[in-house]
This record gives structure tokens, C-alpha cells and sequence, in this order.
């Protein structure tokens, strides 16, 4: 630009590094029950999660970015759980998967069976079904990749720097 603003370059910078990362989610998988097979089979290749840039399953979760909850979570789960997703850098996504992440009540209805994933974590998609089908979480994926798509790139770290600005002065 004649004025010397480099606003084109950014703008420019910021559309590649939102393809990239809706292009690239890396999950964590926590299958706990029934639903943990319907996660397997669509890593597998009949549905093939790699195709939307989703292959690169991480066992870290500093390494991740999407978590993945699928079955059951019991009451000494939710700390473990909480601790997870507070390892996971930021940004970072999650989708609920199943009855029993969703809302607690599946096939397991009881006291030990903590009642839906959202009071520990915050849920970005959530995926009926007991057990839900990997076509759901496909389409989770898909709609999750919109998300990340049309999310702001820098948002977190204006807010993270808005926060501490506010809090030394």
C-alpha cells in the first residue's frame, strides 16, 4: 500500500491459517464405552475420517486441538476429564457424542453417570444417538470444520491480551 499499512498482507495471512486449521483438527479421542467403537469405525477406511483432514489422531493432548467424548463418563471421570481439556491448547473444540455424553441418560441411568459432558467442559456439537452412527459424527466434523472456518484466528489471544491488560491497570 502507498501509505505503508500492510493490512492486504494480513488479511491474506490470516485466510491461509484458517484453511489450515479447518483443514487440519487433530482429535483426542475419549471412548469410554459403546460409542468408542463408533469412533473406530469412522477412523476406519469404510468411513474414513482422513478425507476432511482429521487422521492425525493425537494421544497428547497438547497436541490436540478437537476432543472427541464419546460414551459414558462416570462422576470420577469429570475431574480427569476437566484436567484434559485444560492441557489442550487453545483453541480448542470439543463434540459430545452419545446419549450418554450428551445428557447422562442412555442405557446406563445412574447415580455414578455424570449427567451430560457440559457441566465439566463446554460442547461445541453435540451427537444424539445411543449409539450414534459414524455418519454423525462425520457430519459433526463437517460442522465443526465450518466452525473453525469461520471463527476468528486471533480472537483468543485479543482477549487473552485485553484481560491482562485490564488486570495491570
Amino acid at each position: 500500500m502507498k501509505d505503508g499499512s500492510s493490512s492486504f498482507f494480513t488479511t491474506k495471512l490470516e485466510a491461509l491459517i484458517d484453511w489450515g486449521r479447518k483443514n487440519a483438527l487433530w482429535p483426542f479421542p475419549y471412548g469410554t464405552s459403546c460409542c468408542g467403537i463408533e469412533m473406530m469405525a469412522t477412523l476406519a477406511s469404510d468411513y474414513d475420517m482422513s478425507r476432511f483432514g482429521a487422521e492425525v489422531v493425537r494421544f497428547s493432548p497438547r497436541q490436540a486441538d478437537l476432543l472427541i467424548v464419546a460414551g459414558m463418563v462416570n462422576l470420577k471421570m469429570a475431574p480427569i476429564l476437566r484436567n484434559i481439556y485444560d492441557q489442550m491448547s487453545d483453541p480448542k473444540f470439543v463434540i459430545s457424542m452419545g446419549s450418554c455424553a450428551c445428557s447422562g441418560n442412555g442405557l446406563f441411568n445412574s447415580y455414578s453417570v455424570l449427567s451430560g459432558i457440559d457441566t465439566v467442559i463446554p460442547v461445541d456439537i453435540y451427537v444424539p444417538g445411543c449409539p450414534p452412527t459414524p455418519e454423525g459424527l462425520l457430519n459433526a466434523l463437517l460442522a465443526m470444520r465450518e466452525k473453525v472456518a469461520h471463527q476468528d484466528t486471533f480472537a483468543h489471544r485479543r482477549m487473552k491480551a485485553a484481560k491482562t491488560l485490564r488486570q495491570t491497570v
